[in-house]
């Protein structure tokens, strides 16, 4: 009962938003009573956490499969790009929005999970880069990691980026093209040129 709990909740939440939803959306939709789930999850701030958690580890596998499968650093940041905008949106009632307004906390147990879990991966994909020659050896693979993450919450922040002005989509163009520019070598800068003809970006 509680994992249907947590994929019901996940549906719910990803669809209308963390405030928007009630634990009785969630009961009625379930056809369940309100007591069930708080059997399960005491609060609703445990469930939100709990389902946040869950969904963010579903993203991070396929994140993972692209890194693992594509054909070099440079194209791997676009597609996990690609795939990282399945799960964005600029409207008032998305996750994300409502995940920084109304649930802080939570929001910052999952910026320090998405860097342990991605900041390996995304050094693995940088000194990938270095080898191949895409990008110049004398980068800091540590600090630009750490920037490059850095970057990535920095556009999210909805009162430096507001929904109303940017939009999720371009901000994440805008940024990967800045940062790849900044650790490019000539090699990889004629790559990135390439795959933004293909791609249309």
């Amino acid at each position: 009962m509680k994992e249907k709990i947590i994929d019901v909740a996940i549906s719910e939440f990803s669809n209308f938003g963390f405030k928007s939803v009630t634990v009785d959306d969630i009961a009625l939709k379930m056809g369940v009573s309100k007591k069930t789930i708080y059997t399960h999850f005491p609060k609703k701030e445990t469930l939100v956490e709990t389902s946040v958690m869950k969904h963010f580890d579903i993203v991070i596998e396929k994140i993972l499969f692209i890194s693992k499968h594509s054909k070099d650093p440079i194209i791997e940041l676009y597609q996990m790009n690609k795939e990282a905008l399945k799960h964005l949106s600029n409207e008032k009632n998305s996750p994300i929005y409502q995940l920084q307004k109304y649930y802080k906390n939570i929001y910052q147990k999952l910026q320090i999970k998405e860097f342990t879990v991605l900041g390996e991966m995304f050094s693995k994909s940088l000194l990938r880069g270095i080898e191949t020659g895409l990008f110049r050896s004398e980068i800091n693979i540590d600090f630009v990691t750490r920037i490059f993450f850095n970057g990535i919450r920095g556009i999210q922040d909805l009162e430096l980026f507001p929904i109303e002005k940017y939009k999720n989509e371009q901000l994440l163009i805008h940024f990967t093209e800045y940062h790849l520019r900044a650790i490019c070598t000539q090699n990889g800068i004629e790559k990135l040129n390439h795959y933004k003809k293909e791609l249309n970006v």
